[in-house]
Order: structure tokens, then C-alpha cells, then sequence
């Protein structure tokens, strides 16, 4: 019997990995339940990738314990393992079909003729490759064997599903189309699903929750909104989404002051007097609309990006990053050389402790 939605299904457990005298992976703990999309996040030597590997064996663990529904996989070869694996340069046999790509592990007397033919078929469907079915992969587009690679992976019918970076390859239209259609895969079959990818915005897109690494460990797990909108360390927030950062120190009534430019800040509120901290703000959470009661800052350049433009600020000798709707710049005459107000809602400032 499958494992329920929201019960436990993975469960790392302190596990290290050594190679030789680096550390690669330090007491890393998460569990992960039935059915979810868990993305592995944070900048290259995090560590990502190491966790991904020891889970599935190709890098095993030097230290602690991985139970997979309920078994103990922590020392069984990869061949032991329940999983399926798609990896960024897709792997597919450039001398198969497509058909035979995907039913390329089903054999034993699991898979008898038949039951093979219909399952290849039932993916091939799934992916909508229908018409493609006996083509090799040097005559389909990058986007199409990146389907084939992720059907065979999940031909076997695999209780847990592993993506590195699997949409790394592909340019940007193409991937921003099929990490939908992985996502809306993934829901549509229920399968407990592990992806480790550098694009910020694709792990936000389709994760029910993300683990931030940083040096081998975890620095946060969460959903994509607590994240972004609560992270809780400035590795966090300066890593997740586009901040202006500057280093500030408490002052009295819950103000933070940044090279004689004071800010109200929510979560400073709690902080000592004359605390050193570290100051982020999102540029979607900065205002520079008119009738907003702040202090002036300079309009230093203007980026058109579509539907926002991105506005640099000095405030004082503060640099900022304002997204402001397109129409509005119009509207409102903000132009290069300007002086607009700036208005900041105090809980949309995010304070930390300066080592942190």
C-alpha cells in the first residue's frame, strides 16, 4: 500500500559526508512526507547536490541514518533503492526509441511483455509524446528529451522521484513550460518528489517546501511564502529574491540607522540599543508613489523590465532597489535625476543580528 499524503516518507537523520578532510554535508535532519515537492536550494558547494546523491545512494553517507517508508537505506547499494533519478544532461541511450528509452528498466518477471507495453505507453501519453514514440532522441528538441528522461524515470513506478537540475539546460521559455508540467506530473501521480536546482525562482514556483543549504548545512526549511516573506537569517533573505542590504544599528523606538539614515523597522522593536545588524529590503516592498510621507531620495536609473521597472534609489548615502509598475513611472513622471519620496512599511524591513 502507497504511503498516505502528509505522513512521513523520508527521513534524514544527522547525516555528514566526508570527502577526505572536506566536509561536505554537516548533521544535515529533515523529513520530508508523502506526495510532497521539496527543492534542495543554495549557491554552488551548499551541498545540494552531496544530500541528493547519499540519498540515492551514489554518494553514500559517512555519518547518521536515512529511512525510507519506514526502512533503514542507508547502507543498501543504489540498485536497492526505490527511487528514480533525472539528471540535467538527460542520459538518454542514443540508439533507443523513445519507446525503448522509457522501458528500458522494466524488465524481470515484474514486467512481462504486456504489462511493459502498456506502461510505456501510459507515460508516453503522460508526457504527450505520442506522435514521437519512435523517434531517437537526436531528432527531438532538448524540452522533449528531457520528458523521455523524466517518463523513464518514473516507469518503474518509483516511490520517491530525484531531479539535478533538471531544467538547467534548457533555455528559458522552454523551461518555464516544463517545470510546469512536472509540477501538475507530480500532482497527477501523488509521487514523493526531491529537486535540487540553482534558479531561485523555479524552486518558489513548484516547491510545497524549500531547504536552504550554505556550507553543508541547512540554514531553513519551509514553504515558499515563509522563505521568502520570513526567512531567518540574512543568508536566507540575500539568497532568496532580489533585497538592498546594508548594515545598520539599533536605535531607540524600534528605528535602525544606516550611515545617518534612519529607518523604522518592526523587528528591531525587540533589539538593543546600539545592536550591530544587517538590514534587507525588498524592492517590491519599497514605495515611491506620490503622497507617500517619507524621506527623498535621488532616482539614480531606470530599468524597464515589462512589466516593472526597477528603480536604484540613493536615499542619503543608501543605495535602494525599487520594482515599480511600468504604467506608474509614466503616470507618476519619474524619471532619472528626480527626487521622489520613499516610503517603507516597518514590517516589511527585515533586521538580523550582524553575525548572523
Amino acid at each position: 500500500m502507497p504511503p498516505q499524503p502528509g505522513t512521513p516518507y523520508l527521513v534524514v537523520e544527522r547525516v555528514g559526508k566526508m570527502f577526505g578532510d572536506f566536509v561536505a554535508l554537516e548533521d544535515v535532519s529533515l523529513t520530508i512526507d508523502a506526495g510532497e515537492f521539496v527543492s534542495f536550494v543554495g549557491p554552488s558547494g551548499c551541498g545540494k547536490t552531496t544530500l541528493l546523491r547519499a540519498i540515492a545512494g551514489l554518494d553514500p553517507a559517512t555519518s547518521g541514518r536515512i529511512i525510507q517508508a519506514g526502512k533503514d537505506i542507508t547502507g543498501l547499494p543504489t540498485t536497492q533503492r526505490d527511487f528514480g533519478i533525472v539528471f540535467q544532461s538527460y542520459a538518454l541511450f542514443p540508439n533507443m526509441t523513445v519507446e525503448e528509452n522509457i522501458g528500458y528498466g522494466l524488465r524481470g518477471p515484474l514486467w512481462p511483455a504486456a504489462r511493459r507495453k502498456q506502461r510505456v505507453a501510459e507515460l508516453i501519453g503522460l508526457i504527450g509524446l505520442g506522435e514521437h514514440a519512435k523517434k531517437y532522441p537526436a531528432q527531438m528538441s532538448g524540452g522533449q528529451q528531457q520528458r523521455v528522461a523524466l517518463a523513464r524515470a518514473l516507469a518503474s513506478e518509483p516511490g520517491l522521484l530525484l531531479l539535478d537540475e533538471p531544467l538547467s539546460a534548457l533555455d528559458a521559455i522552454v523551461r518555464l513550460h516544463l517545470r510546469s508540467e512536472i509540477r501538475a506530473l507530480q500532482r497527477r501521480l501523488g509521487v514523493t518528489t526531491i529537486m535540487v536546482t540553482h534558479d531561485q525562482e523555479e524552486a518558489l514556483s513548484v516547491s510545497d517546501r524549500l531547504v536552504v543549504m550554505s556550507k553543508g548545512r541547512i540554514e531553513q526549511i519551509g514553504t515558499p511564502e515563509e522563505i521568502y516573506r520570513a526567512p531567518r537569517t540574512a543568508f536566507v533573505a540575500n539568497f532568496i529574491g532580489r533585497s538592498s542590504a546594508f548594515d545598520a544599528v539599533v536605535q531607540p523606538g524600534g528605528l535602525v540607522d544606516a550611515k545617518g539614515v534612519r529607518l523604522e523597522a518592526a523587528s528591531a522593536r525587540t533589539m538593543t540599543q546600539g545592536t550591530a545588524v544587517r538590514v534587507l529590503i525588498r524592492p517590491e516592498d519599497v514605495d515611491v508613489a506620490a503622497g507617500v510621507h517619507g524621506p527623498q531620495a535621488l532616482v539614480a536609473s531606470i530599468e524597464y523590465l515589462g512589466p516593472v521597472c526597477r528603480l536604484s534609489l540613493d536615499l542619503g548615502s543608501l543605495a535602494l532597489t525599487a520594482d515599480i509598475p511600468s504604467d506608474r513611472v509614466h503616470r507618476d513622471g519619474l524619471a532619472e535625476g528626480s527626487s521622489v519620496p520613499v516610503g517603507i512599511p516597518p514590517e516589511r524591513v527585515m533586521v538580523f543580528p550582524a553575525d548572523g
